[in-house]
């Protein structure tokens, strides 16, 4: 009989854990958590792992619901990324219970020949990627120091190889004014809530003038408690994108003008603070997202041209600080939405249905054996092993 090769053995443990890889997919779906707070999804998460013999790591980098498992003794260490947390209000709208499994999927097929291939496999559970930056908060500890290469995936309704994403920010504005009764002393009171109007009027005419890509959006968070009292307190929160990290820097200059011309205006103090570590772009590392696409296509799929990947809408992602420090890739897999598109319950809806099943099992596939093909090409290996001996040496 003859010797099955790394990427046919990789497939093989997928298919054998298929159901056991549903089953995880749908019990996170079935109990959404929110950032910092999935207790329950990382511990789902980490299960079939370490029945395998990996050796978990809970609570790393300091964050309760984040875990680092790793299996094998090799040099190359390869980091599958794992994100298990859910949106307020329409639990896994982003899909990350499939994100989850199909990252459990890829590190129990690499256990199988990690030995083979000199590699070490790293499953990282990553919290709060909705809004909190838990990748970039586990770089900022270490845990991501001695990773190669980091691959994941992300589902959405189309493929796509060589996913980008846009630079962000989030922050927090609050103003600090004086309450009054509105009737019988007015002119005593300091407006909160006013302060809050000028500052989103401000940036409603900013948007003519910001640059190509650059975009903000916000909401009110607190604009008062009663009609009868002249707000003392009110708060803005607000998300900043922009192309690349460079053009999101000169947006939140022009927004802190906004914010501070709503304190002028009305007399109040503010402050503004950051919501979250910022986003980078995602810079797909190039050789490792065409191994992807060339998955994709073997297993039936059609992702969208390079050209359109640089045309298509798009969101941000704590991925993109990991792919700034390290090669990676985040492709996109397509799940059937019904013309749902990712933060809409009809994602929710359809991330635990038939495709998606269909997808989680898929994707771990094209992950493992993506990497098998980087521990395969000599000198794909050797470029990522020198970029980490690099950064260790900076």
């Amino acid at each position: 009989m003859p010797t099955l090769t790394a990427s046919t053995r990789v497939e093989d443990v997928v298919g054998a854990r298929r159901g056991d890889l549903i089953e995880l997919s749908h019990s996170i779906h079935a109990e959404p958590e929110l950032a910092f707070a999935e207790y329950r999804s990382c511990a789902k998460a980490q299960t079939l792992v370490a029945e395998r013999g990996f050796e978990v790591t809970a609570a790393a980098g300091g964050l309760d619901t984040a875990f680092r498992a790793d299996f094998g003794s090799g040099p190359l260490v390869i980091g599958i990324c794992a994100e298990y947390d859910a949106l307020p209000g329409i639990g896994h709208a982003c899909g990350h219970n499939i994100i989850a499994a199909s990252a459990v999927g890829a590190a129990l097929a690499l256990a199988e020949v990690a030995d083979d291939l000199g590699l070490t496999v790293a499953l990282i559970g990553t919290p709060a990627e909705e809004s909190g930056g838990g990748k970039a908060l586990l770089i900022d500890a270490g845990v991501f120091d001695d990773v190669a290469a980091a691959v994941m995936v992300h589902p959405g309704p189309i493929d796509i190889a060589a996913a980008r994403s846009l630079s962000l920010s989030e922050v927090t504005v609050t103003y600090t004014g004086r309450e009054s009764h509105a009737a019988v002393a007015p002119y005593l009171g300091i407006n909160a809530a006013d302060a809050v109007t000028v500052a989103q009027v401000a940036i409603g005419l900013l948007r003519q003038q910001m640059a190509p890509g650059q975009m903000t959006h916000g909401i009110v968070t607190e604009g008062g408690a009663a009609t009868n009292i002249i707000p003392g307190r009110a708060r803005l929160q607000y998300t900043m994108r922009a192309a690349d990290t460079a053009a999101r820097l000169a947006l939140e200059d022009k927004m802190r003008g906004c914010f501070a011309a709503g304190a002028v205006a009305t007399g109040c103090e503010y402050t503004i603070a950051e919501a979250a570590p910022a986003y980078a772009e995602l810079t797909p590392d190039a050789w490792l997202s065409e191994v992807f696409r060339a998955e994709m296509v073997r297993l039936g799929r059609q992702p969208v041209t390079p050209e359109l990947e640089v045309a298509l809408p798009l969101g941000s992602t704590d991925m993109g600080n990991v792919t700034q420090l390290l090669p990676g890739i985040h492709p996109v897999v397509g799940i059937d939405s019904g013309g749902a598109v990712i933060h809409q319950p009809g994602f929710a809806t359809a991330a635990a249905g038939p495709s998606a099943d269909r997808t989680v099992a898929e994707a771990a596939i094209m992950l493992a054996r993506t990497v098998v093909r980087l521990a395969e090409t000599p000198a794909e290996r050797d470029r990522v092993l020198e970029l980490r001996d690099r950064r260790s040496r900076a």
